[in-house]
């Protein structure tokens, strides 16, 4: 509390213009004390004015006042400087850069701690004061310190622009308004301040409503993140273990392919071994046959050449010569040729896998810039040309046009046997796989037809494999007499205007799937609005007898024509 009252103490001794301490302290008439040097060059600043005043409260002199030293104030400050009184009070916070300083200040300036609108200027603590002690600034205006004053000032008159010119959207002075925005439509800036005011909290609402709903998108993407690293890694491990399963059944089929040949080895070197014994045996027999025949040669006896000459007329009878082929071994050349086919049937198999994989892992749309398209020329910017897959096509469809147009027909197909193929119902589906963003038409005439989303693994046969049947596929059913759509079994009776042309579109990511009744406009027959957690494709059923129903998926271009699309009530 001393500490503070000394502070007091050393600001009333101050001077108002150089903030230090009074060095020849002089009292003009109303009162107010100031350095001799100080005011002297503060009235010299006037110039040649015929009135002078006081720099704190304004008053004005007609004559400049005649200074004379305060004697008492100067005893004062020489008896403090006694006792040690410093220059510079502690708390004076003098301007920096980027601070605002007080235009009053001479020398080095202090920071300003308010800015006049009506003086256009700015001041510190000390030169601030007369605003609220004399009832001249009663009327003013303080506002935060501001390096921007000036831009109140009209450039051409010098007075603060008050006025809004609704006209030229800008401010203006009472003078602009008098004479070049004289016939414009003007109002005070407070007014339209106040105007504007209301849009603004308007904005602000919108804006924290903005915000909201982009933290809702944020905390959506978060999960859908989760979502695809769970996903991925779930997906990663399993296909680790089919694929380490099926290194496991090649190296098994390894080890069987070589205990057969090992087999296949020791069962051929076995007879070979036995057949070499033999001949072994058969070539020693020879040799002591050949031997003795020799030694009868040279017998002298007739008799005894007689009589062992019989007794070796049995070993001249030689064993049947076995069969030995002279070109290399081949033993082994069918397993090999067998393990061969296998591998070429595996690399396709792997290549038909890596296409499959490529085809089904698309690239994920995180968030959607936009939102469904609302003209038809939109909409063909998401149009793709799509195609029928013969080897899903029921065997009474003709595919035509490219693999574009399904007729029904009395005759069955030769079409070749496929596990995706429909038995039971006269439908078909899309080769390609659909996600992200798609937009296709199908003209169907006066035909009764079901156009669709579905699964790829849907079921070919029995009553779950119709359109809208089951929960994997999503119909809409076109009758002369009018439309529903079907889903997971159940019939919803539809509304619209009949059209010979039915668009579709689909935005995967958002879960978005709606029909469109298709002429000079586009009305809107349903919407999906549903979570798809795989690639879909395009389905087509045609309902009736051979050769009159038939469909046809449209060849679309992007065009510029403006369809306008009605919304939804």
């Amino acid at each position: 509390m001393a500490h503070q009252q000394q502070l007091m103490d050393k600001k009333k001794l101050c001077c108002p213009i150089c903030l230090d301490l009074l060095k020849d302290p002089v009292t003009i008439p109303c009162g107010h004390s100031y350095c001799m040097n100080c005011i002297k060059k503060h009235w010299d600043e006037e110039g040649q004015k015929e009135t002078h005043s006081c720099p704190q409260c304004r008053q004005i002199f007609t004559s400049r006042p005649a200074l004379v030293k305060n004697t008492i104030l100067a005893d004062l400050l020489e008896e403090l400087e006694k006792t040690g009184l410093q220059a510079a009070p502690a708390d004076h916070c003098f301007a920096g850069s980027g601070d605002v300083a007080c235009d009053f200040c001479t020398g080095r300036k202090l920071k300003a701690v308010k800015s006049c609108l009506q003086c256009l200027v700015s001041y510190c603590e000390l030169h601030l004061q007369p605003h609220y002690e004399s009832p001249a600034f009663e009327k003013h205006k303080l506002i935060k310190p501001s390096q921007k004053l000036r831009e109140n000032t009209c450039p051409h008159h010098g007075k603060e622009m008050k006025i809004f010119c609704r006209s030229d959207q800008q401010c203006i002075c009472i003078v602009c308004s008098l004479n070049e925005h004289q016939n414009h439509d003007t109002v005070l800036a407070s007014v339209e301040r106040g105007e504007r005011q209301k849009e603004v909290a308007k904005s602000r609402r919108k804006i924290q409503q903005r915000i909201q709903e982009r933290g809702k998108d944020l905390k959506v993407i978060q999960q859908k993140v989760e979502a695809i690293d769970l996903c991925a890694d779930k997906a990663v491990k399993n296909s680790e273990k089919i694929i380490t399963q099926l290194f496991r059944l090649i190296k098994t089929m390894s080890t069987d392919v070589k205990q057969h040949i090992r087999l296949q080895q020791k069962n051929q070197v076995s007879r070979a071994k036995a057949l070499q014994e033999n001949l072994q045996k058969e070539i020693s027999e020879l040799k002591w046959k050949e031997a003795e025949l020799e030694e009868l040669t040279h017998t002298e006896d007739h008799t005894k050449f007689l009589h062992i000459y019989s007794s070796l007329a049995c070993l001249s009878q030689s064993t049947r010569t076995p069969c030995i082929d002279v070109h290399p071994p081949l033993y082994f050349d069918g397993v090999v040729t067998a393990v061969s086919e296998v591998r070429d049937k595996l690399q396709g198999v792997l290549s038909d896998v890596k296409i499959k994989i490529s085809s089904n892992v698309t690239e994920v749309t995180v968030l959607r810039q936009q939102g469904e398209p609302t003209t038809r020329a939109e909409f063909l910017q998401h149009s793709q040309q799509l195609t029928l897959d013969t080897n899903t096509a029921n065997l009474h469809l003709v595919l035509t046009e490219g693999n574009r147009k399904a007729t029904v027909t009395n005759e069955k197909q030769s079409y070749t046997s496929h596990p995706d193929r429909f038995t039971d119902m006269f439908q078909v589906l899309s080769r390609e796989s659909l996600s992200g963003q798609h937009y296709w038409e199908v003209e169907r005439g006066s035909s009764e037809v079901s156009v669709a989303v579905t699964y790829k693994d849907i079921r070919k046969s029995g009553y779950e494999s119709g359109f809208g049947n089951d929960d994997r596929s999503w119909a809409l059913e076109c009758f002369s007499s009018g439309f529903a759509f079907r889903h997971n079994g159940t019939h919803t009776s539809v509304s619209g205007p009949q059209s010979s042309r039915i668009g579709v579109y689909l935005d995967h990511d958002a879960g978005t799937l709606s029909f469109y009744s298709v002429s000079d406009t586009m009305t809107l027959l349903h919407r999906v609005q549903t979570t798809f957690n795989q690639p879909l494709h395009q389905g087509l059923g045609v309902f009736g007898s051979g050769g009159r129903s038939a469909a046809e998926v449209c060849l679309l271009e992007k065009v510029s024509q403006r369809l306008t699309v009605p919304h939804d009530n």
